[in-house]
């Protein structure tokens, strides 16, 4: 712990603002790379996770503002993952106050693989986008429990999914942004009554970099052609879960 306290707190700024910037233009990773961060500093799953939600109050509330700003947010889509996604992060956050969250990680890295590996072979072919109705409410319930647990994986598990069955790209990563905010917020609240949390320096740092990153990940993704959004996203989600499925069970 005394890492956190002599940690340069410039370089969590930069870590938030890149974390940010990627989750707000692709819809997922800011959760993975800030957990990332503090795991590697030898904070316990359960303080890293209470810890990244804190800061993701800040950086998804911007998010979330900076997509309605540009028009990116499905209102309909929305609805249906709200609630959902709320009582999965309640639930999810309370299981790893009382038990350890990283021996579900290699099943979650290895669907997460798959679908990513599904986001790329789309990529290369004619993209023709639907609107995906079925099974929202399950994909919210699990993406909110999975990222409470784990300390990110809103992004990676719904958008993908989304995505993965043909979702419109720009809205689907502008609405999931825009609903982890209230995932983020339960998963913070539960946490804070069960943990409390700590290290508030970090919380205000990696805040205050992915605040700066928001309004610029909500534009770029107003901007980016869909085909390489979905190349970029696949991409990320093959390389993330191989980096999981690498450090939980092959090394």
């Amino acid at each position: 712990m005394e890492a956190l306290l002599d940690y340069d707190l410039l370089l969590v700024v930069v870590v938030g603002f890149a974390a940010q910037l990627v989750d707000g233009a692709l819809g997922m990773a800011y959760g993975a790379t800030a957990s990332s961060l503090l795991l590697g500093l030898g904070v316990p799953p359960a303080v890293s996770s209470a810890t990244v939600h804190a800061a993701e109050c800040f950086t998804t509330g911007a998010s979330a503002i900076s997509h309605h700003t540009f028009g990116n947010i499905d209102k309909r889509l929305f609805r249906r993952l709200l609630l959902p996604g709320m009582l999965g992060a309640a639930i999810g956050a309370y299981v790893l106050v009382q038990l350890p969250g990283d021996a579900i990680k290699p099943w979650i890295a290895g669907y997460l693989l798959l679908l990513g590996l599904m986001i790329l072979a789309k990529a290369f072919r004619e993209i023709v986008s639907k609107r995906v109705t079925s099974h929202l409410i399950p994909l919210g319930f699990v993406g909110g429990l999975i990222d409470a647990i784990g300390g990110g994986g809103w992004g990676p598990i719904v958008t993908t999914n989304l995505l993965a069955r043909g979702n419109e790209a720009r809205c689907t990563v502008g609405t999931v942004n825009a609903v982890e905010f209230f995932v983020t917020f339960t998963a913070s609240v539960v946490f804070l009554i069960t943990l409390g949390v700590q290290h508030w320096q970090i919380v205000v740092a990696l805040g205050v970099g992915g605040v700066i990153a928001a309004p610029v990940g909500g534009w770029l993704v107003k901007h980016l052609n869909p085909r390489w959004l979905m190349l970029v996203v696949g991409l990320l989600v093959v390389g993330l879960s191989l980096r999981t499925l690498y450090l939980t069970v092959w090394s």
